[in-house]
């Protein structure tokens, strides 16, 4: 007996004009009307939905040696993101996170937070600026201009402020263009000379570029301030083999740091404001937190482990709102699964918008309650009926940077500013590649108890 399908089928084309028009609502029915294992249909391919934790461990950690990144999801990102850590496999790929895990120890980052407080110092400026206007800001936008600037300066010793925001549309209709490929499989290949493919070679182009002159500039002068981690690219070498990585390698490694890096964070931090803005209480429970531990001075990197509020906040937003919501596999091998053993050569889809939703593992799902993350609350629950960053060997590596960062930017702007939610704006999620708040968040800025830091 076959699992039940996912909803949405019709003939010819399965699940794919559901999970094209509506994949949020798709999951999330499927889910509650379904149950925790289902079957999707695409046009030349099947696959399976796994909600449940178990079926989560059981692709992520105990089975991840036989599973693969060989699905339409990851090849179309390596038209942007080339071969670099988030879409390599096998052999290649471990050899490249071994030459890249040293630029990622908790000191060389917490080392960088004085950077990441500077830059979002500058965003309170902008900040002060709009709250004396009493105008709105799009909260989504300046996050991923802040963002842009820190991984811009700390990976690539680069200011980007004059180009951030061409960089950073550039990067938005990558995604947009990746997402239309996954879902519109008969889109002509990007080689093909249609107007299309020539807007997402100029996008892909600029955002080449920053990263190709801020290569060519450590190359010419490592020892120049910023871009340690860079530096720590170039200089870095496998310590089986002693290799460096080739060019191609480098570029593709920076690429992925720099595009991927940030857009996650700032959608994180986007949501974050958003849930603040509906949730008061949290907001002055933040607010107790960050005077009682920083006062009038700034946050450093030390106050990491001090601020367990603010990084619960940004916890229980990653659980409701996460950048990654949807992760595909290829099975190299069958897989049991309860009463079920899926073939080799099917893809799996995992969830955490849904899993980290789902009722059986989560009380009043919906709600925004950041006491889920206190010491112990989460010890009746699975591990991975939360997994923002995914799971087992192929975990982001990426994830103190991005925890540090957003508990700084938190703590820097939100002891200063409440911006609110205009009146009668709903936010609504746009799953493309990340999570994003669709058509941005425009919010009134309130500046409140401002301090000089």
């Amino acid at each position: 007996m076959q699992p039940p399908r996912v909803v949405g089928h019709v003939p010819l084309v399965g699940n794919l004009y559901a999970m094209r028009n509506a994949p949020i609502d798709t999951i999330m029915r499927t889910l509650r009307e379904r149950g925790d294992l289902t079957r999707a249909e695409f046009p030349g391919v099947a696959g399976y939905f796994l909600f449940h934790p178990d079926h989560v461990r059981a692709v992520l950690v105990d089975h991840a040696r036989h599973v693969s990144k060989d699905t339409p999801g990851f090849v179309a990102l390596r038209l942007l993101l080339g071969n670099g850590l988030v879409t390599s496999d096998g052999a290649f790929w471990l050899r490249q996170r071994r030459i890249a895990q040293p630029a990622f120890h908790r000191a060389k980052i917490f080392a960088l937070g004085a950077r990441m407080v500077a830059l979002a110092e500058r965003t309170a400026g902008e900040w002060e600026s709009a709250a004396r206007a009493g105008s709105t800001v799009d909260v989504a936008e300046s996050m991923m201009r802040l963002t842009l600037r820190i991984v811009a300066d700390t990976m690539l010793g680069a200011d980007v402020d004059r180009d951030a925001a061409g960089v950073g549309q550039a990067i938005g209709h990558l995604l947009h263009d990746l997402n239309d490929r996954i879902v519109r499989p008969w889109l002509p290949p990007v080689s093909w000379p249609t107007l299309r493919n020539k807007r997402f070679r100029e996008a892909k182009d600029t955002v080449a570029r920053v990263v190709d002159d801020a290569i060519a500039t450590k190359r010419r002068s490592p020892d120049a301030p910023g871009g340690e981690f860079l530096r720590m690219l170039i200089d870095a070498r496998d310590e089986e083999s002693g290799e460096a990585m080739t060019d191609q390698q480098l570029r593709d490694e920076v690429v992925t740091i720099f595009g991927a890096g940030h857009e996650t964070t700032a959608n994180l931090l986007a949501w974050t404001w958003s849930w603040l803005s509906r949730a008061p209480h949290v907001r002055r429970a933040l607010r107790a937190e960050l005077d009682a531990v920083l006062g009038d001075r700034a946050a450093t990197a030390d106050d990491y482990p001090r601020l367990p509020y603010t990084r619960m906040v940004l916890s229980e937003a990653l659980r409701l709102s996460p950048p990654v919501w949807f992760i595909s596999r290829r099975l190299e091998a069958p897989l049991r699964v309860g009463a079920h053993t899926l073939q080799s050569g099917a893809l799996v889809f995992l969830s955490p918008y849904a899993t980290q939703r789902h009722p059986a593992f989560w009380e009043n799902p919906e709600g925004f309650d950041p006491e889920r993350f206190a010491e112990g609350a989460s010890a009746q629950r699975p591990t991975l009926a939360y997994f923002p960053f995914g799971a087992g060997p192929r975990k982001c590596i990426g994830e103190t940077f991005a925890l540090v960062e957003a508990t700084l930017i938190l703590a820097t702007l939100a002891r200063r500013f409440e911006p609110d939610l205009l009146p009668g704006h709903v936010p609504v999620a746009e799953p493309v590649i990340t999570l994003r708040p669709r058509g941005g968040l425009p919010m009134r800025m309130r500046a409140v108890g401002a301090r000089s830091a």
